[in-house]
C-alpha cells in the first residue's frame, strides 16, 4: 500500500540510464533532502543497467534539521541487464521525527551482478522492503545491511530472495546494534521456484543490544520448490559479551572505550563486504557518532 501512495503521489524522482556496453568510471551520487516540516515527501528513483553496462550509485536520503518532522515515502526499481554489474547504495539518515517507508526492488538478468549496501540509521519510525527478483540463468545479488538505532527508534526490514532462474546466487547479511528502548525486525525470506535448479541463497541477521530495554526480533525463512539447491540461514540476537566487557576493561580501557570497540568489532564483518572505500567509510562514520561514549 505504501508502494502504491508513492506510485499516486510523487512528483520528484530521478531515472538513471547506462547504455549497453558503457562503464562508468566516477560514481553516481543523489542526495534526497527534507527541508520542509511536517509535510510528505514523496521519491521515486528507477535505474536501469542496460545489458554489460558497470557503474555504481548511490542514493541517501536525509533531513535538513535534526529535529525536523515529516513523512518520507521512497521507491527505487533497478534492472540489471544481462551481463551488467550494479553497485548500488541506499542510505537513510532522516531526522528522529521523521517516519519513513522505502519499497525497493531489482530484477537481475542473465550472467548479471548487483551489489548492494542498504544503511539505516535515522527516523522516528522506518519499514523498509528490499526484493531481488533473480530472473536470469547466472544472475547473483548481494545486499549488506547495517544499522543503529537508539532512543525510542523502531527500525523494520523486510527482505526478500526471489529465485526465479537456474544456477543463480544470492547472499544477503545485515547487522544492527540496539541501545536505549529502541527496536528492531528483521524478517527475511529466500523464495526458490520449481525451475529454479542450482540455487546458491544465504541469509543472515545479526543482532547485538547494547541495553537491558533494547529489543529485536529476527525471522528468516524459506520457500522452496526445487529440489537440487543449497539454501541457508542465521539469526542471533545477543547482549554485549560480558566477559569481553571485562577483559577489555581490566586492560585499561573504560566501558564506554570497551563497549565502542566491541561494537566496532561486531560491525567489522560487513564493513570488509563493502567494495567501494567512500561507502565504507561514510558507513564507519555515521556508526561512530551513533557509538556511546
Amino acid at each position: 500500500k505504501f508502494a502504491a501512495h508513492n506510485a499516486a503521489a510523487w512528483k520528484d524522482g530521478l531515472l538513471v540510464r547506462v547504455d549497453a556496453g558503457v562503464e562508468v568510471a566516477k560514481r553516481l551520487y543523489v542526495r534526497v533532502t527534507a527541508s520542509v516540516a511536517d509535510a510528505a515527501h514523496f521519491w521515486r528513483l528507477l535505474v536501469v543497467a542496460d545489458p554489460g553496462a558497470r557503474f555504481s550509485l548511490i542514493e541517501e536520503h536525509t533531513s535538513s534539521a535534526p529535529e525536523l518532522a515529516g513523512y518520507s515515502n521512497g521507491v527505487a526499481e533497478i534492472f540489471v541487464g544481462d551481463g551488467a554489474k550494479l553497485e548500488y547504495v541506499s542510505i537513510q539518515n532522516l531526522s528522529r521525527e521523521t517516519w519513513h517507508f522505502a519499497s525497493h526492488r531489482a530484477q537481475v538478468g542473465r550472467d548479471a551482478e548487483l551489489d548492494w549496501v542498504a544503511g539505516g540509521f535515522g527516523s522516528k519510525k522506518g519499514k523498509i522492503r528490499i526484493e531481488n527478483d533473480l530472473a536470469g540463468q547466472g544472475a547473483t545479488s548481494r545486499v549488506t545491511g547495517a544499522y543503529f538505532a537508539d532512543g525510542t527508534q523502531h527500525l523494520d526490514y523486510d527482505t526478500l530472495q526471489k529465485h526465479l532462474a537456474p544456477s543463480t546466487t544470492s547472499d544477503f547479511a545485515f547487522k544492527g546494534a540496539l541501545r536505549d528502548k529502541a527496536t528492531a525486525v528483521w524478517r527475511g525470506m529466500i523464495k526458490v521456484e520449481k525451475d529454479a535448479q542450482k540455487t546458491n541463497a544465504y541469509q543472515e541477521n545479526r543482532n547485538l543490544l547494547l541495553s537491558r530495554d533494547a529489543h529485536a526480533d529476527s525471522i528468516p525463512g524459506l520457500e522452496i520448490e526445487a529440489n537440487d539447491v543449497r539454501c541457508t540461514h542465521g539469526a542471533t540476537v545477543s547482549q554485549v559479551d560480558r566477559d569481553e566487557l571485562f577483559y577489555c576493561m581490566a586492560r585499561g580501557l573504560s566501558r564506554g572505550e570497551a563497549e565502542r570497540l566491541i561494537v566496532r568489532g561486531f560491525y567489522q564483518e560487513i564493513f570488509d563486504r563493502i567494495e567501494l572505500e567512500p561507502v565504507r567509510t561514510a558507513l564507519q562514520t555515521a556508526l561512530e557518532a551513533r557509538i556511546p561514549e
